[in-house]
């Protein structure tokens, strides 16, 4: 129980986040709202952290937890986010939001390779739809460019689906490294790991920074952005906060799939704030919903299904199926 609630959280706070990301793009660059994210969370952790009673926690990690904590950082916040925010600059939240679901796949195919998971018959049909998604928004492709001419904003359709599967991989990796360094571990020690993770992904932009070039360019940051990255921030941090808990007490199976509800969230939360700079035509409504029902298609357990749905014997049979 605790773990879904806590699931619900960080997908409602990621979908606000990434809703505040799309303002802040708008005027700002990729690298300008990592250099802000990214760092803020720091505070954020440790302020978490020392609440719940995790700060002993922070040295008592083997240097093998702690390698995967600093590994599921550099991959999340880093190389996800990098992506996710390319992606929204790229063609919008929405879209980018569609093709991030696959996320779940990824997480599916490490959770086969890494943890003994089984393919079957219910998980192809989720990976069918996973596919489908993206492919239904396409009839609605010229009303979008319409529409965004007017808010003089040109999508690019390549760019932005390269860098959000580039997010899909982040995001799709980093749950499988959190969960096999915090296995029932409590909520404290939990925040301490996310301080770690957090720690190593600043590390690694300041690494980034240390070009003067690139630090040139993060202080002549419009006002307007640092506000909306800003945001984004502080609500990005609560949701991860929350996906560290979540996944400390309960399995990747439980998380993931409430997890994809952010895609409803950030719909919702960009019809508030970005309706003129997102797409809500029917077909990516339709896509964002199969893609949906695709990842909890991939989260859900056969025998699940048969409890929740009677079926006869030979389908019974046919769905309990697996490979390997």
């Amino acid at each position: 129980m605790l773990g879904g609630i806590l699931s619900l959280l960080s997908a409602a706070t990621f979908g606000l986040n990434n809703a505040a990301v799309r303002r802040g793009v708008l005027t700002g660059s990729v690298l300008q709202g990592l250099a802000i994210t990214v760092p803020i969370g720091v505070p954020i952790f440790l302020l978490c952290c020392a609440l719940l009673g995790g700060l002993e926690a922070l040295f008592g990690f083997t240097p093998e937890t702690t390698l995967l904590l600093a590994a599921a950082g550099v991959v999340h916040f880093v190389i996800g986010r990098y992506g996710n925010y390319r992606g929204i600059q790229s063609w919008g939240g929405n879209l980018a939001g569609l093709v991030q679901q696959s996320s779940i796949l990824i997480t599916l195919c490490f959770a086969i390779a890494l943890l003994g998971e089984t393919l079957t018959p219910l998980r192809i049909f989720g990976i069918a739809l996973i596919f489908l998604g993206p492919v239904t928004m396409l009839p609605g492709r010229k009303a979008f460019e319409r529409k965004a001419a007017t808010a003089n904003f040109t999508p690019r359709y390549a760019e932005g689906f390269f860098f959000s599967m580039l997010a899909a991989l982040g995001y799709g990796t980093s749950p499988i490294l959190v969960r096999a360094a915090l296995e029932n571990q409590s909520l404290g020690t939990s925040l301490a790991g996310g301080t770690i993770s957090y720690v190593a992904a600043t590390l690694a932009v300041c690494l980034v920074l240390l070009s003067r070039k690139q630090l040139s360019h993060v202080l002549a940051i419009d006002p307007v952005a640092v506000r909306w990255f800003a945001i984004s921030g502080v609500f990005v941090c609560l949701s991860q906060a929350f996906r560290y808990m979540a996944l400390a007490v309960a399995p990747v199976t439980v998380v993931a799939p409430i997890l994809q509800l952010q895609a409803v969230f950030r719909t919702v939360f960009a019809w508030f704030l970005n309706r003129e700079h997102e797409a809500f035509d029917g077909w990516v409504i339709l896509g964002i919903a199969i893609s949906l029902l695709g990842a909890m298609a991939l989260s859900v357990s056969t025998d699940f299904v048969l409890n929740l749905i009677p079926l006869p014997a030979t389908l019974v049979e046919i769905a309990r199926w697996h490979w390997p």
